[in-house]
Formats: C-alpha cells, sequence, structure tokens
C-alpha cells in the first residue's frame, strides 16, 4: 500500500458543503409546510433587512462624529450579548444548534466544527450582524489602515458573535431538549421585560445627560471581545498601533477559545451516553415533603386539592409558569422604573394588581384537554362555584402578599408613606373586580393554550382571546369606578385625613365583587361544560 492511499481523509467528502446544503434544505422544507409559515418568514425577513439597512445608514451617518467609537462599541457589546442568551431563550429557534442530531454519525470533532461554523453563517442573524459591523467599521475606519482593519474587524465580530451561540448552545444542549430545561425559555419574558424598562431608562438618562455619560462603560466594554476588534478600528484611526493589534490579537484569542470550548463539547456529547434524565427517574424526597407541607397549610377538601393543582401548574407547566414570570416581571417593573426616575406616582402600585389579576382570564385553557377530568367533577352550580373559588384563592395567595410588598416599595421609593393605605385599597378592589370578571370570562369565552412554540392563542380563537381579555379589564375598571370616585371624592373635597378608610372599604369591596363574581359564573361554567371542553382541547 503506498502513502498515498493510507489517508482515508484526502478521499472523503469535504463535509462543509454538506451541512451548508443541509441547512439550506432544512429552511426550504421548513417553509414548504405552510403557507402561513412562509408569509412569516418572508415577512421577518423583511423587517430584519429593512432594520438592518436602517441600522447600516445610522452607523455610517455617525462617520466623523465625537462619540462615534463609543455608540459603535457598546452597540457590538449589546448585539454580542443577544448571541450568548438566544440559545438559552430560545433554543428551538434553529434546529441545527442542536449537535445531538450528529452523533451517530462517523464525524470528527474538529472538522465537524468547522462545517457548522461555516452552516451557521447561513440565516437572518448572521445577515444582521454583518449589516451593524460594517456599518461599526465605516463609522470608525478612517485611511487605509484601518479600513484594512475594519475587515478583519468585521469578520472576527461575526466569527465570534457565531461561535459564541453555539458554544452556549452546545455546552448547554442536553438542558435545553430536557423537559426541565425548556422552562429556562420562560425567563424571556423576565428578560424582555427588565430590557425594555432599562432601554427605557437609559434613554430618558442620555436624553438629559448626553452620549458623554457612556463613555467610561465604552472605556472598558473596548477590551472585550468582540467588541474589542471595532475597538481597534478606532486606534488605528488615532495612530495607537499597539493598542489596535493588542485588541485584534484578544478577538482573535476569544475566538479560538470559543471554538476550543465548542470542540470539547462536541467531543463530550458524542463520546458519553445521555444523563439529562437520570435525576428524573430518582425518587425526589424534597418534593414530596414540600408537597405534603403545602397540602398542610391549604383548606380541606375540594377547595384545597383545586388550589393545590392550580400552584402547580404555575411551578410545572411552562406556559403557565411563563404568563406568571412576566406579570411579576412587568409588575414590579412599571411602578418601580418610574419612581427611579423621578416622574412616577404612587398610583402606578396598581399595576402589580392589574397584572395578576389578568391570569384569572381563562382559567380553563391552561387545562387543555385535560379539563374533561375537571369537567367530569362538576355536576352542580355548587361544584363549579367551588373549582372557582379554589383558582381565586391560589391566585389570591401569591397576589395579595406580591401586591402589598410593591406598593409599599413604591411609596417607600417616592416617600409618599400617608397614600399607602388608599393605594392599597385601590389595588385591593382592583383585584376582586378582576377575579370577578376573569371567572365570568372564563365560562363565557374559553380558548386554547398550545403547549408547543411561543403562542398564547389557539389559531381561529384571537378574537375570542381578544374578547376575554380586553372586554374584562373594562368591565373591571366599571366595576372600580365607586372606590375611584370616592378617592377622587375625598381628595377633592380636602378630606385626606380619611384617605386610610379606603384600605378596609376597598378590601371589603374586593372581596364581595369577588363573591358575587364566582356565584354568578358557577351556573354558566355549569351549563357550558361541553362547549369549554371542546373550545380548550382545539390546540
Amino acid at each position: 500500500m503506498t502513502t498515498t492511499d493510507t489517508p482515508t481523509a484526502r478521499t472523503s467528502p469535504a463535509i462543509t458543503p454538506v451541512l451548508i446544503r443541509l441547512k439550506l434544505s432544512l429552511l426550504r422544507n421548513g417553509l414548504r409546510q405552510s403557507t402561513g409559515r412562509r408569509a412569516a418568514y418572508i415577512a421577518s425577513v423583511t423587517v430584519a433587512l429593512l432594520f438592518a439597512a436602517l441600522q447600516l445608514l445610522g452607523l455610517i451617518a455617525l462617520r466623523g462624529n465625537t462619540h462615534a467609537a463609543t455608540v459603535c462599541v457598546l452597540l457590538v457589546g449589546v448585539l454580542a450579548l443577544g448571541w450568548a442568551v438566544m440559545p438559552l431563550f430560545f433554543p428551538s429557534g434553529d434546529e441545527t444548534l442542536d449537535p445531538t442530531r450528529l452523533v451517530m454519525l462517523p464525524l470528527r470533532p474538529r472538522p465537524l466544527v468547522r462545517a457548522l461554523l461555516a452552516a451557521s453563517l447561513v440565516g437572518i442573524g448572521p445577515l444582521f450582524t454583518l449589516c451593524l459591523a460594517a456599518g461599526a467599521a465605516v463609522a470608525l475606519a478612517h485611511g487605509a489602515a484601518a479600513a484594512v482593519t475594519g475587515v478583519l474587524a468585521v469578520v472576527l465580530t461575526l466569527l465570534v458573535c457565531v461561535a459564541l451561540a453555539r458554544a452556549v448552545a452546545a455546552a448547554n444542549i442536553r438542558l435545553l431538549t430536557s423537559r426541565k430545561g425548556r422552562d429556562l425559555a420562560v425567563l424571556s419574558g423576565l428578560v424582555v421585560a427588565v430590557g425594555a424598562q432599562v432601554v427605557n431608562f437609559g434613554a430618558q438618562k442620555l436624553g438629559s445627560s448626553g452620549l458623554s455619560t457612556l463613555d467610561p462603560a465604552a472605556d472598558v466594554v473596548r477590551w472585550i471581545p468582540p467588541s474589542a476588534a471595532l475597538g481597534a478600528v478606532d486606534a488605528v484611526s488615532e495612530g495607537a498601533y499597539a493598542t489596535a493589534a493588542a485588541q485584534l490579537a484578544l478577538t482573535a484569542a476569544a475566538l479560538l477559545a470559543l471554538l476550543t470550548v465548542w470542540q470539547r463539547s462536541l467531543t463530550r456529547l458524542m463520546t458519553t451516553p445521555d444523563g439529562s434524565t437520570i435525576a428524573a427517574a430518582q425518587p425526589d424526597k424534597g418534593t414530596s415533603r414540600t408537597s405534603g407541607a403545602l397540602g398542610g397549610l391549604l383548606p380541606a377538601g375540594r377547595t384545597g386539592t383545586v388550589m393545590e393543582r392550580s400552584l402547580r401548574y404555575v411551578w410545572r407547566d411552562p406556559k403557565t409558569k411563563a404568563a406568571w414570570v412576566t406579570s411579576l416581571a412587568i409588575g414590579l417593573i412599571v411602578p418601580l422604573f418610574n419612581a427611579l426616575q423621578g416622574t412616577g406616582s404612587v398610583y402606578f402600585a396598581c399595576f402589580a394588581a392589574g397584572m395578576l389579576g389578568v391570569l384569572m382570564y381563562n382559567q380553563f385553557g391552561q387545562d387543555t384537554s385535560a379539563f374533561w377530568m375537571v369537567a367530569m367533577t362538576i355536576s352542580s352550580p355548587r361544584d363549579a362555584y367551588v373549582e372557582l373559588r379554589g383558582r381565586a384563592l391560589a391566585l389570591l395567595l401569591i397576589t395579595l402578599p406580591y401586591a402589598a410588598l410593591v406598593t409599599a416599595l413604591t411609596t417607600a421609593m417616592l416617600g409618599d408613606w400617608p397614600a399607602l393605605p388608599e393605594v392599597l385599597g385601590l389595588s385591593f378592589a382592583l383585584l376582586g373586580a378582576m377575579l370577578a370578571t376573569g371567572a365570568w370570562s372564563s365560562a363565557r369565552f374559553p380558548y386554547s393554550i398550545p403547549q408547543e412554540g411561543y403562542k398564547n392563542v389557539a389559531p381561529g380563537q384571537a378574537g375570542l382571546a381578544w374578547i376575554s381579555i380586553v372586554g374584562g379589564m373594562v368591565a373591571a375598571g366599571l366595576l372600580c369606578a365607586p372606590v375611584l370616585a370616592l378617592t377622587i371624592w375625598l381628595h377633592a373635597s380636602g378630606a385626606t385625613s380619611w384617605t386610610w378608610l379606603l384600605l378596609p372599604l376597598g378590601a371589603v369591596y374586593g372581596a364581595t365583587v369577588t363573591e358575587l363574581g364566582l356565584r354568578l359564573s358557577a351556573p354558566r361554567l355549569a351549563r357550558r361544560l361541553p362547549e369549554i371542553l371542546t373550545a380548550v382541547s382545539r390546540g
């Protein structure tokens, strides 16, 4: 045998073109599944390309601006952060992120890393990143040397972002593809809520003090890859070649480190068995003790059973947990951030009760097809009333202390402690009104919540969802009108020393309205069980 016949790798076909064609085939076949999916993809591509073009033009327009380097460096840093967290919050967004699909193939990790890296460059995200990095390089490059450095910086930025996403996905793929791991995606609502308020807060601060306040942060971020690559372009433009060389070397080292981590993760995935479900097979004694303690604190009979079932949904069902996490986050963020900005009002604390009160709407949609087991236990309006009461009490178990905590924090930040009783009373009245209208809406306008994907309404039921939530919230606002009118009258007449009465009055009024709403909704629920079961099982 000659030496030319020994290395079989020389005669074996390269896998990089194969994986690129595979990525394109997955994309093409996915678009063939339905017209709606194709239209959604085309619309998302159009919006992404339009936004990328606007970003490119905006960054180019910064050329020559004093703060161009600050904006570009920080923007690339935020972009890299998005690439890092994307696989954690959207593990099913890209099917090729899961390398475990390739474990049965005779592939070596190093060629596989190169092929997957090339295939990862196909998509909307890499194109958007390329446009943003190119715009930042154009804005910072002044001179031929800076232009050459800019081309290298754009390539390094794109590769670091893609390698970062792949390394994170490969390191956590066992968790992300497990049943428990998918619950991590519910944190996306919290991240979006916090991020939106942080951006809003930062924009207001920048509008009042200017971009110069970001210079200290940019001085730090320009040494963190991949922003360091763009910092090198700015350094070359200013003649600091040693600094630019160090920043480029740092970015290249980061890329090599990410590729190494990625390769080791692939090796571990392809050579070790999947142990992600071993812990699930073992009995969890801690969970049983917690369940027993919880059952001992709840009322006896059907009411306690319904409450425990509802609380288990909050902890175990991904869609229910996502709704709770988002509501808890936004209900806390909105009043506190407005108070922090100095433009808020203590009455914004009622937002917490309103956000959690919305969770009472479509109570049976979260049960999906399992609602038939609940329906089998309801044979009279009394049974329906106890079922609705148990669900409302489970929600109150979390909402009441939460609303009180948010109200106390908001009044403390604003220094308006005398307003605490009236705001808390208004929150209790609003919560009671939303529980009442939510119970009636759940029995009158139920709709299905798909268990897969990120949709919260089954196709064809969007109208029901709008009527249920929006109509119910308008009705809750009308039910709160007496307490709100009393609050306005006390302030208008100068009788502010009596506003403390709103706390007990609001609590009693909320409890009364809730009880009335439950009793009026129970007969309708008992009569419409077959229709409700059909509606919630549709998805």
